[in-house]
């Protein structure tokens, strides 16, 4: 196993920002991750397990523990039967050519979470989503390192804390655990009409009317490409902010003022509203705040244009969280975790 010392972070973050990780080190096995876990907590210090790299944000210090590049691949059937298939994946494996692979297959339930950056690993972790599926969804377990027992686990879907773009790995149970496999299941049946609205709005100015995962896959696809920038090009970390989740008295005292505002009911109680369309009301879309610029196609992205470090990143991010709370009394909050 190497491990490597005093790290420079932003080699490894899509956003390009952040200092260094005192250790790091690359697990392609679940044993290698289990026992960098183990040495870490030996020595009283955190370790933090990366995957691409495209939904976390280091801050200027020195992060004091052991940054551990998971890289266990594998993508195994484990069980196929006539409606569905059940696949386990090593949590190292990329996400997009995950999809890519079950969509070649014929299976859905992912493929509207296609081009997404990351690995399989870090799905759970945030019960990442788009375009109307999650991975909470499809999750029939995980298997993990867990640091507080020293042993692996299996966690079931009901044990994971899934829900809005949150878990309970970035959350209550934040540092314990060390996640290496991803069990799914998918469907054989063909994906079926109404879809989100993007990409059922796709589909009408399109005029397609047969679906396949193949086709809702190259749907999303086309859509992300012409409102998400590459972080291979331009340093970012994907859509910055949370949508906006309200109760449904702020709600109706809200279009008082905002008739216009967009909603999603999520329930008997509770709204979803576009975090995006927020920024624009106030004139931000497009604007260089610190060096971070808001993204001219989608406002919830932030572009690292001149930054040179995480403070320019977070007085970027709370000006505009500050001006939301201010103008709407609704506070957003940032998706990409910190390490």
């Amino acid at each position: 196993m190497d491990i490597r010392t005093n790290i420079p972070l932003k080699n490894y973050l899509t956003m390009k920002l952040g200092g260094s990780a005192r250790f790091m080190g690359i697990a392609t096995t679940p044993d290698e991750l289990a026992m960098m876990c183990r040495n870490a907590k030996l020595q009283s210090l955190p370790f933090f397990i990366l995957g691409g790299g495209s939904n976390v944000i280091a801050k200027d210090d020195t992060y004091n523990g052991i940054v551990i590049r998971n890289r266990i691949l594998g993508i195994t059937v484990i069980d196929d039967q006539p409606m569905h298939t059940v696949i386990k994946v090593g949590a190292g494996e990329n996400w997009d050519e995950l999809v890519k692979k079950t969509v070649d297959m014929g299976l859905s339930g992912i493929e509207a979470m296609s081009a997404i950056p990351g690995t399989a690993g870090a799905a759970p972790v945030q019960n990442v989503g788009a375009y109307g599926q999650e991975i909470a969804d499809t999750l029939v377990e995980l298997e993990a390192y867990d640091a507080q027992q020293d042993k692996m686990v299996t966690l079931q879907n009901n044990e994971c804390g899934f829900s809005y773009r949150h878990s309970m790995f970035r959350g209550s149970q934040a540092g314990r655990y060390g996640i290496v496999s991803i069990t799914i299941k998918l469907s054989k049946a063909a994906p079926k009409p109404p879809f989100y609205e993007a990409v059922q709005k796709y589909f009408d100015e399109h005029g397609t009317s047969f679906f396949t995962p193949g086709v809702v896959r190259d749907a999303v696809i086309d859509i992300r490409a012409s409102k998400l920038p590459d972080p291979k090009k331009l340093p970012n970390s994907g859509s910055f902010f949370k949508n906006a989740i309200i109760e449904d008295w702020q709600y109706q005292d809200l279009i008082k003022t905002w008739p216009d505002m967009p909603c999603y009911k999520i329930d008997a109680h509770n709204y979803k509203i576009p975090t995006g369309w927020l920024i624009e009301q106030l004139d931000l879309k497009g604007m260089l705040l610190h060096g971070m610029r808001v993204h001219t196609g989608n406002a919830l992205v932030l572009i690292n244009e001149s930054a040179q470090s995480y403070s320019d990143l977070a007085a970027a991010r709370n000006e505009i969280i500050g001006k939301i709370r201010d103008t709407f009394r609704i506070y957003i909050e940032q998706e990409p975790l910190e390490m």
